[in-house]
């Protein structure tokens, strides 16, 4: 199994190369499905077909599907929705769209990347594809099952003992039903799920993202930030792919000085991503729409490489037995030493670089392991532990960076 998800700003041309490895891939004999998570679909007009919720065959070996968001958010939510509906009945507050409350930004995007999971579990396919939403939308539905996943370990055991308790008092005296098992059940199933999908994306030697962008300013900061934060959280990049590039052909007339900027930043590019794999496609001579341009695409693309294959191996963290205990080393680039802030709190390390933060339930290799040290220095926290001279469960301990 082979699991690609294509991110990046928006209109670099994100849907075009997922669809082009699609095809590259199936006419490999790969049997390839290729999913729009984004809210604004476009791999309809890539492909030039009408898709729907459900895969639709383009070839005899690949299938694409264009999630629908509010369908699997209701099969994910619906229960927890149709409680709170109940509610704001109970409260007289039916006035105010129980939809737009209960669904938190992002959450119909994240239901949507749960298809991944489904696909996996199905074993119907060899490669998944998966055309995912613009950079920050991307970063924050991949960061929702860390966050979730604190919740269900930190507070969620709590509040089911409290609502046992409280269900029957309030039922009497406010007449208010307060969520029962099947509810709560629902929810601690969302999160179980969406943990196991995290498992999933983040098994680098079964899923690799890689980042499309175009050779303009703007874009590639974006994507500079983006490569930080997927690092922060444990994600697997292996390519990136420029696309969109002026051929030589356009060094002279009206785009000569466009040609000129895109070859500055092609070197920037160069110089910031390495040692990750620059793949480059040029601005096609007309609409990159049906399977002949998609052809063209992939091929000028993955000229020299295998578009299913990991193309890149490098570690994002890495542990290390030393003299007096452990080191755990995570890569963050483009990253200023004064965004890094560290704190332990028990078997929990809460990481958090500029605004965003992780929290890292420590491996069992660091159990009663407290931090000693850190240092960051090109591009790399290194975080020193040693063992735990006696007790020290709740204490938060804030290290120098």
């Amino acid at each position: 199994m082979r699991i690609i998800i294509y991110t990046g700003k928006g209109g670099v041309g994100k849907t075009s190369i997922a669809a082009a490895s699609a095809h590259q891939l199936a006419a490999e004999g790969k049997r390839v499905i290729v999913l729009s998570t984004d809210a604004a679909h476009s791999l309809s007009d890539s492909f030039g077909l009408a898709l729907t919720n459900e895969p639709t065959q383009v070839t005899d070996t690949l299938w694409a599907h264009e999630i629908d968001s509010l369908k699997e958010t209701e099969r994910h939510w619906g229960s927890i929705t149709r409680w709170f509906s109940e509610f704001m009945q109970w409260a007289k507050l039916d006035d105010i769209g129980t939809e737009e409350l209960m669904i938190f930004p992002g959450f119909e995007e994240l239901f949507s990347l749960l298809k991944i999971k489904e696909h996996v579990e199905s074993r119907k396919y060899d490669v998944i594809i998966v055309d995912c939403a613009p950079t920050g939308e991307t970063l924050r539905l991949l960061s929702y099952p860390n966050l979730l996943k604190w919740w269900v370990q930190n507070i969620f055991p709590y509040e089911r003992k409290l609502l046992k308790v409280a269900r029957p008092i309030v039922k009497l005296t406010k007449g208010l039903d307060l969520p029962d098992d099947t509810t709560m059940d629902s929810l601690g199933q969302v999160v179980w799920e969406l943990e196991e999908l995290q498992k999933i994306v983040m098994d680098s030697t079964v899923t690799s993202i890689r980042m499309v962008l175009n050779p303009e300013k703007m874009v590639i900061s974006e994507a500079k930030r983006a490569l930080t934060h997927l690092n922060l959280y444990g994600f697997h990049t292996d390519a990136i792919i420029v696309n969109k590039v002026l051929p030589i052909e356009a060094s002279e007339g009206y785009l000569s000085q466009w040609q000129k900027i895109h070859s500055e930043y092609e070197k920037e590019i160069e110089e910031h991503f390495r040692p990750l794999p620059i793949l480059k496609a040029p601005l096609m001579d007309q609409e990159v729409i049906g399977k002949e341009m998609l052809v063209r695409l992939a091929e000028a693309a993955f000229s020299d490489r295998r578009c299913g294959a990991i193309l890149y191996h490098g570690k994002v963290e890495e542990i290390k037995r030393t003299d007096t205990g452990f080191t755990l080393s995570i890569a963050l680039p483009f990253v200023k030493k004064d965004q890094v802030k560290l704190n332990q709190r028990g078997e929990e390390l809460t990481l958090q670089v500029g605004s965003y933060r992780r929290v890292i339930t420590l491996p069992r290799i660091l159990l009663n392991q407290q931090v000693q040290s850190a240092k960051f220095a090109d591009g790399q926290l290194t975080i020193c532990f040693i063992q735990q001279e006696e007790e020290q469960d709740g204490l938060a301990t804030d290290r120098e960076i």
